[in-house]
């Protein structure tokens, strides 16, 4: 850059350098991503060390970011309010006879947990919580109740409604409406495929199963989860069909929320209020914090110009459509393993959209392959967040449930590249609901 000391190059060295550095001595990720900008603002005359302050501040202050407490709120306030068991119940009348009926009722219930939270770290620590013991009760594998609790919490960031599809949104001026409906299907896809791995798992195994619930049981189990169920429709509905911002949709939802745990259910007390809060404030403090520091370092990144060096380079390649969209994915998939799924989006998110936009591929598309292959990130190393979650509290050790999280990564590897090699697959509903919505 024109009057900056440090070459496009040297700059990279510097903060690629200090960032992996930090991460080999153990330093949490969002605070290795402050540290590494440091230097760089020592070093360069123009810049200094209330630039990370400044730039941090600049990343917090955005309307569109409250939809990120309030969310894990509403999730949190679900969970201490009868509403999750009341979903498990229904999970289990449906397909709790399935092989692995515990281990089908999982799945079920972070599908229906992903409508409701928008985060994979909540569904991890409530789903480990509630099914890894379970499991072990009924014979099943540790490593197995481990991996398909960590896996299936991934469903959080597809299914809408996604806090990675808000901040992607905020940070790429791209529709959160389009993006909400662009995850359903590819999210349900993912969610059929977890299932179809259990069976086969099962079968094998000779896990057990329930025995097949009546039909009575069922519709009970459907009119005690009918309004729960609604909480997604009310968040999705609301912001596709422009009733309110995302921001307010997540609002809204705390509220109702609310209202079903403390008048409908009356299964919270204030002491369980109080628990919903203090879990939201950490959970959205780390979420914020990393933000903050992720949009610093991305800021560096556009000062030196690194990311027109890269693509320089990247496009010489001359890359058709399909070609970008695996290797999209593909830098997705190993930056994922190393980096928090919020802090990739805002550091990679601008880098490779030319690349997109270069092959014509339609901003809510490059949006839906990003967010898929970056919830691979959530389960696998190093940093592999859900994984690390689940395994704490099953009191194993990662590398022992990394084989069977790796054999249940591969029928959603093969979900991403149909996600890739057919655009429909998650374009088709924002074209038949809000086809304004795209491009």
């Amino acid at each position: 850059m024109t009057g900056a000391v440090l070459s496009s190059g040297q700059a990279a060295f510097i903060l690629f350098g200090c960032f992996f550095g930090l991460l080999v001595l153990r330093v949490p990720v969002a605070f290795a991503l402050g540290l590494a900008c440091l230097p760089i603002l020592a070093i360069e005359p123009r810049l200094d060390s209330m630039s990370l302050m400044s730039e941090t501040f600049n990343a917090f202050n955005s309307f569109i970011l409250l939809a990120v407490p309030f969310f894990l709120l509403t999730a949190n306030l679900m969970n201490v309010g009868g509403i999750t068991d009341r979903l498990m119940k229904l999970s289990r009348t449906m397909v709790g006879h399935w092989p692995g009926g515990l281990a089908q009722i999982n799945v079920v219930l972070s599908i229906f947990f992903a409508g409701i939270s928008g985060s994979s770290t909540a569904d991890a620590a409530s789903q480990s919580k509630i099914f890894i013991d379970a499991q072990r009760r009924e014979g099943y594998d540790d490593s197995f109740s481990v991996a398909i609790t960590a896996v299936s919490a991934v469903l959080a960031v597809i299914i809408p409604p996604s806090i990675l599809m808000i901040v992607w949104g905020g940070i790429l001026t791209t529709s959160i409406g389009a993006l909400f409906l662009a995850g359903i299907i590819p999210g349900l896809l993912i969610g059929v495929a977890q299932m179809a791995t259990v069976h086969v798992y099962a079968t094998k195994r000779g896990y057990p199963t329930y025995p097949r619930a009546a039909w009575r049981e069922f519709f009970c189990a459907c009119a005690h989860s009918f309004l729960a169920l609604m909480t997604p429709g009310i968040i999705i509905g609301g912001k596709v069909f422009g009733w309110f911002t995302a921001t307010e949709s997540a609002a809204i939802a705390v509220l109702y929320a609310g209202v079903l745990s403390l008048l409908v259910y009356r299964e919270m007390d204030f002491k369980g209020l109080y628990s919903a809060l203090l879990d939201t404030g950490k959970l959205a403090g780390i979420a914020l914090f990393c933000v903050g520091t992720a949009s610093c370092f991305g800021w560096l990144l556009a000062y030196y110009k690194i990311p027109e060096a890269i693509l320089s380079g990247v496009s010489a390649w001359n890359m058709g459509f399909m070609a970008t969209g695996f290797f999209i994915a593909f830098v997705f998939l190993v930056v994922g393993c190393f980096l928090d799924a919020i802090p990739a989006i805002i550091i990679c998110g601008p880098i490779l959209a030319p690349l997109a936009k270069a092959v014509q591929m339609d901003p809510v598309h490059f949006a839906m392959v990003g967010i898929v292959s970056l919830a691979f990130g959530l389960v696998t190393p190093p940093y592999g967040l859900c994984l690390m979650i689940a395994c704490t509290v099953a009191g194993m050790r990662m590398r022992d449930a990394i084989k069977d999280t790796m054999i249940m990564l591969i029928p959603m590897l093969m979900v991403l590249a149909l996600v890739i090699v057919w655009p429909s697959v998650s374009l088709f509903l924002p074209s038949l609901i809000s086809p304004e919505f795209l491009r």
